[in-house]
Parts: C-alpha cells; sequence; structure tokens
C-alpha cells in the first residue's frame, strides 16, 4: 500500500530535502507539501521542488491531514507546536525533525502527541544515530579519565546553537557516565577567566558558509586523544533516514519511538 505523506518546512532547504526523498520512494506519494505563510512558495507547483514534472500537489500554508497517513515535520518549534496539535486531532501519526525546543515547549510536544505514534530525532542519518552507541561505549570506558569537548559546525542560516545533534550527543556522553548534562555542560567560557572546570563537557559552534554539518566529540586523556566525528556532505542522509523513520511509525501504535528503534539499535 502507498503511504501517503505531508512534509511541512518547504521554505527550508531540509524540508524540500525532505519532499524530493518522499516523491523519490516508490512506496510513497507525496499528498501534502506545506510552506510558511507569506512565502512565495504557497500556491507554486510542488513540481519543481521534488524535480518530478509529474507531482500534481501545490505548496500550500495549510497542513491538510484528509488524505495523510504520516506527516514528516521540520520547521519550527512554534510551527510544530502547531502542526502537532493538527496531527494529534487527525489521529496522524509524525516524525519530528525540529530542533531548538525549550524544556517546556518539550513538554508540551511530548504531551500533545500522546495519542499517536511519533518518531522524534535530533538528527535522522544512520551515521549519527551509530555514532550515539559509539560514544556511550567510550564514555564508559575512558570519561572519567578525560576532558570532554563537542564541537559542531553548521551553514551560517542556523539559528539554535549549539544544534540539537551536538545537544543528544552531550546526553549520550553523560548519560553514560551517570550524569545530568544539565549539571556539567559548559557553553561559553567567556564569563569566567579560570581553568577548566574538572569532569565538564564544553561545547563549541561555528556557523559559516553552507556546512551542512560537522559533530566531533573529543576525549582527551593523559596520553591520547579519542575524537569520534560525523561529517555530513548533503541533506539527503537526513531527508533519507526521516522517510525511513515514516515507514517504521506508520502503522505502529501510539507511542514515542526513536531512531534507536527504527535502526534496530535499542
Amino acid at each position: 500500500m502507498t503511504l501517503r505523506v505531508a512534509v511541512t518546512g518547504a521554505s527550508g532547504r531540509m524540508g524540500q530535502a525532505v519532499a524530493r526523498a518522499v516523491s523519490a520512494e516508490p512506496e510513497m506519494e507525496l499528498a501534502c507539501l506545506v510552506a510558511r505563510a507569506g512565502s512565495g512558495l504557497v500556491g507554486s507547483s510542488a513540481a519543481s521542488i521534488v524535480g518530478d514534472e509529474n507531482c500534481p500537489i501545490t505548496v500550500s500554508n495549510v497542513l491538510d491531514l484528509d488524505a495523510v497517513d504520516v506527516v514528516i515535520d521540520f520547521t519550527l518549534p512554534e510551527s510544530s507546536l502547531v502542526n502537532a496539535r493538527a496531527c494529534a486531532e487527525a489521529g496522524v501519526p509524525v516524525v519530528i525533525g525540529t530542533t531548538g525546543f525549550s524544556e517546556a515547549e518539550q513538554a508540551d510536544l511530548e504531551s500533545t502527541l500522546a495519542s499517536v505514534a511519533r518518531c522524534q530525532a535530533a538528527n535522522f542519518s544512520t551515521g549519527v544515530n551509530l555514532a550515539y552507541r559509539l560514544l556511550s561505549l567510550a564514555a564508559e570506558v575512558m570519561g572519567a579519565d578525560s576532558d570532554i569537548e563537542i564541537h559542531e559546525a553548521h551553514h551560517k542560516h542556523k539559528i539554535d546553537a549549539p544544534s540539537g545533534t551536538a545537544l543528544a550527543m552531550g546526553h549520550a556522553v553523560a548519560d553514560a557516565m551517570g550524569q545530568s548534562l544539565s549539571d556539567v555542560a559548559h557553553y561559553d567560557r567567556s564569563v569566567n577567566r579560570e581553568e577548566r572546570a574538572p569532569g565538564s563537557i564544553g561545547f563549541s559552534v561555528t556557523r559559516a558558509g553552507e556546512i551542512v554539518g560537522e559533530h566531533t566529540v573529543l576525549f582527551a586523556a593523559e596520553g591520547e586523544r579519542l575524537e569520534i566525528t560525523h561529517k555530513a556532505g548533503s541533506r539527503d542522509a537526513f531527508a533519507n533516514g526521516a522517510v525511513r523513520a515514516a515507514k517504521f511509525i506508520a502503522n505502529k501504535p501510539a507511542g514515542a519511538y526513536t531512531m534507536s528503534d527504527v535502526l534496530g539499535l535499542s
């Protein structure tokens, strides 16, 4: 059976990459493509975005769920919350790739989507999700004896920092060491002139050019360093992972699923 998919975030590069991935998937149909209100794309043919002249739909500013089996949402937190309420009311599963939620927004999102299947991830690429597992192992073995630093780099248009992926990596490391990331994370060393705090996890950020996404976690121990790095060459890795997640949750019972579930790493 063909899976009818709605994609939000058509005004952004990630949303467009997801739309192309859905359109190219034989078992899927792009049933709805949504751009933000006021976007010049609204009302235009989706064909030019997805690269398929046979694509019959136009870009809308309304998430129409009447003939949709699953939604893939890459927008902004406030938009994701609106879309989540629509999905919950319609009983439609949703894949969420939006990052930058505050604690209150994340709690609202989880409460809103309690009645449907959902897969939320800071990063949908296979490599990054495998990196989480490797980071947990590295933290268990080397974490107590290492200075740990996380660096991430993205394009100049990204507005949240550190990235959701960098924070997820920090959580993977801290959790493996029995710590809360909020207790050990250091985001700004310019505030105080002092030596590195023992046991801290430092974050640094680059925003430049058109960098798709690069993340490195450094474990610096006496006499040696271990670096675990992931570099994305295109947004296709994220888009294809989101499509895989959509297939996974389409017929799942209500609940929260992760990319570890999708990839069989749980």
